[in-house]
């Protein structure tokens, strides 16, 4: 049976369209790849990839990839509103078909350890493939960023897990990891003031005793002056879209202030999509197989 991977690797990179088209590029025209979807914010200047394939073909895309970005990314130069370590992020590998999360866990481990071969890059492993729990959350690993690792890469805890112990001039340090399947998404609320943002975001997000499963900041976006509530949900069965936007609305009211619109970023799992869909209409019993899907017709 073939196996399936996903893969969604965020490139530090969101306003030079023409490095962020030779970077998809490297995902394009790839057997055993398919480019399902990318998206580049210029206020994040981030990019976010998402790709499907066999293991080997997909981590032969994404080792290419990150050649790329080392290349053309400069970090010292970079400024964004989302937290960055390294010109190539993050780099999670999700198991979708005929695969566990162990075996996603080694085409991580083998893709961590080629980047640095092949780019001289310091890689960290987080998630399934953390090699100390304190190096499991995402948040842990990149705190300090880019700037901040020469100071944290001299500690013996934060020694990478692969390549030099010291940062890449430009390119810092890429993490890479197996995980299961989260959402990415977006509150835009129609003020620009940052505070209220961030207040919203610290009584959602689990870590402060809010919603399970979710993970939140507060962003300003200077291209549409608006603040944001930027999450990753993920476990989608323990908190759904739908809750985290009626929380949402319901603490920005506090503030005289309401939603403007949402975003999503990559893709999103059906379930996830019906789940809300059944919430906010009110539907009982209602499933899947009720969708009408016309391309597999």
């Amino acid at each position: 049976m073939k196996k399936i991977v996903e893969c969604v690797p965020n490139f530090s990179e969101g306003r030079d369209l023409a490095k962020v088209e030779r970077i998809v590029g490297a995902f394009r025209g790839k057997a055993g790849v398919k480019l399902l979807d990318y998206s580049a914010d210029r206020d994040h200047h981030r990019m976010v990839v998402t790709a499907i394939g066999e293991p080997h073909a997909l981590q032969t895309a994404v080792v290419e990839a990150v050649g790329i970005a080392v290349k053309e990314i400069d970090l010292t130069q970079h400024h964004g509103e989302h937290p960055r370590m390294g010109a190539v992020d993050v780099i999670p590998f999700i198991p979708l078909k005929n695969m566990t999360l162990d075996e996603a866990d080694t085409l991580a481990q083998s893709t961590g350890k080629l980047l640095a071969e092949n780019y001289d890059l310091p890689v960290y492993l987080y998630e399934q493939s953390a090699s100390a729990e304190h190096r499991r959350n995402l948040a842990e690993v990149r705190t300090g960023e880019f700037e901040g690792l020469p100071a944290k890469m001299q500690l013996p805890e934060w020694q990478p897990d692969f390549g030099p112990a010291h940062r890449h001039p430009t390119a810092g340090a890429a993490i890479v990891g197996a995980r299961r399947s989260l959402i990415a998404f977006n509150v835009n609320l129609n003020t620009a003031d940052l505070t209220i943002a961030k207040a919203i975001a610290k009584k959602i997000r689990f870590s402060s005793g809010g919603l399970p499963c979710v993970k939140a900041k507060g962003f300003f976006l200077k291209e549409t002056n608006q603040a944001q509530v930027s999450m990753n949900l993920t476990d989608y069965t323990q908190t759904g879209i739908y809750q985290v936007v009626e929380a949402i609305r319901t603490e920005a009211a506090h503030y005289d202030v309401s939603v403007a619109n949402c975003e999503l970023i990559g893709l999103i799992p059906l379930q996830a999509v019906t789940d809300s869909f059944a919430q906010y209409l009110g539907l009982t019993n209602f499933t899947v197989k009720q969708i009408l899907n016309l391309s597999e017709l």
